[in-house]
């Protein structure tokens, strides 16, 4: 049967000629995913959760997070570039000099309007079937923080916060000790 354009998939070696042009260039299923530059807000936000979990990974060695654009492989068709992901000090190995060979224990996406509904649907279904072991949308919008967990390897919502709730803090149990309030996510 003859290859019908639709029937195309992009591989890492595809993507890895794909221009530097400032835009985050991600592969699912083969489909070549293209995205802006965030808003500064969105920028805000990541370098919070950066600043917080890196300062606790420093005190703890708890493991290395690393921000966008940090190339995660879970296949040759699946590339993407998550704003934020942890691995544990365990399981480094999968860290290379040019990205990152499998799933991170924990990946963080911050919503925008161009990617809402990617991270939301797409991305959250590509995470679970890799095994991502927990996964937190952020709308800087909204300002809520939703936390996904696999268990049964599928993910369940753990919590949704938001800064209009009295519990106004985040942890996991794959950072013991570590808690950031949704002041400091969002400010």
């Amino acid at each position: 049967m003859a290859s019908t354009p639709t029937d195309l998939k992009f591989t890492y070696e595809d993507y890895l000629g794909f221009p530097e042009d400032g835009n985050r260039h991600e592969l699912i299923e083969g489909e070549h995913y293209v995205t802006p530059a965030p808003l500064t807000k969105h920028q805000r936000i990541s370098s919070n959760l950066i600043a917080h979990i890196h300062h606790h990974c420093q005190r703890t060695r708890a493991g290395l997070v690393l921000a966008a654009p940090t190339d995660v492989v879970f296949s040759e068709t699946d590339v993407v570039q998550p704003d934020l992901v942890f691995i544990t000090k365990s399981r480094q190995p999968i860290v290379t000099r040019e990205n990152i060979q499998g799933a991170p224990d924990f990946i963080v996406e911050i919503l925008s309007d161009s990617t809402r509904r990617r991270d939301e649907r797409t991305k959250r279904t590509l995470y679970e079937r890799y095994q991502v072991s927990e996964y937190w949308i952020v709308d800087p919008e909204l300002e809520t923080v939703k936390i996904f967990r696999l268990k049964e390897r599928r993910y369940v919502v753990i919590e949704e916060s938001t800064t209009e709730q009295p519990k106004t803090s985040l942890s996991t149990p794959l950072l013991p000790g570590f808690s950031i309030t949704l002041k400091d996510v969002f400010s």
